[in-house]
């Protein structure tokens, strides 16, 4: 591949900012990770085409990145470009009982804008972090309720096909994953919602804050949840018969407080966090028989943990 000649191309055709050598700690919520060969901010439709016919030109692998929340990025960065979606894609609007959003929009301002105009469908999703476009691609939700449930269309921009619009009943929702993921950049969708009594979507939106309040490390950099729920069990149960809440690797531990979570105390690295949960599926395997599944996103090489 060659960064070396992508990103003059990338910077005389972008309308966004480029970036070289980001430091994707500053982009991801457990603050570490090395840096990413390129960072371009894709502020329009043209940038995204743009940017994607540059990258495939020059044999420059890419990822699209939000908010960072569900993301661990190697120490030793990434070697490709990492894309992210701006002004453009952060627009919203609410007409009846649609929302149209750009995959940019940040999940928590969309649950605010419909709670202030007595619109229910979104209220399972109150405190979970991250975009609109990362949301869709792991189906995220709660036992109340997920994303999928209320997709009307989706927007994709697929390479070698272009702009391309998905209905919400024809892509498959599974638990903590969708069929809209790898089949191209999510940039848009349209969410069913209804009009609803504004007191019991406060209620509602007050339940389940201070359930997740209460269940989760506040105020320490992690991920969310690290492991993705076995049929029938749950991975922060599995996780604590095994004694492994407060174990800790480096500056990275499994939280005290929900042993499915990975907090960074203080200078962890990514390969604490990686080691660290290498640790935990080889107790779990080892004293139940079950094999956890990482939910977390990695980004670049952990040859070195």
């Amino acid at each position: 591949m060659s960064i070396e000649d992508a990103l003059p191309r990338l910077r005389a055709e972008l309308g966004g900012e480029v970036r070289a050598r980001e430091a994707m700690a500053r982009h991801t919520t457990y603050h570490v990770g090395g840096p990413a060969a390129i960072y371009a901010v894709l502020e329009t439709v043209h940038d995204v085409v743009a940017a994607l016919r540059i990258l495939e030109e020059e044999e420059v692998e890419w990822a699209v990145v939000g908010k960072g929340s569900n993301l661990l990025v190697s120490d030793a960065g990434y070697q490709g470009a990492v894309l992210v979606l701006g002004r453009e894609f952060k627009k919203h609007a609410i007409q009846d009982d649609t929302l149209r959003a750009g995959a940019a929009s940040v999940l928590a301002h969309l649950v605010q804008e419909a709670f202030s105009l007595g619109l229910s469908g979104l209220e399972w999703a109150v405190g979970i972090p991250g975009t609109l476009g990362g949301a869709l691609a792991m189906n995220a939700g709660t036992p109340e309720g997920w994303i999928g449930q209320i997709v009307d269309t989706a927007t994709l921009f697929i390479p070698g096909l272009g702009l391309t619009l998905v209905h919400g009943r024809d892509v498959v929702w599974d638990y903590r994953r969708s069929g809209l993921a790898g089949r191209g950049i999510i940039l848009e969708t349209t969410l069913r919602v209804s009009e609803g009594e504004p007191a019991r979507i406060r209620a509602e939106m007050e339940r389940n804050l201070k359930k997740r309040k209460a269940s989760q490390p506040m105020g320490l950099p992690c991920a969310g949840s690290v492991f993705v729920n076995p049929p029938g069990d749950s991975a922060g149960r599995l996780i604590e018969a095994a004694g492994l809440k407060g174990l800790r690797l480096g500056g990275a531990c499994v939280s005290t407080v929900h042993a499915n979570f990975i907090v960074n105390e203080g200078g962890a690295t990514a390969a604490d966090v990686v080691g660290l949960i290498r640790m935990v599926r080889m107790s779990v395997k080892d004293g139940c028989g079950v094999d956890l599944r990482p939910e977390i996103r990695f980004l670049g090489s952990f040859e070195e943990a």
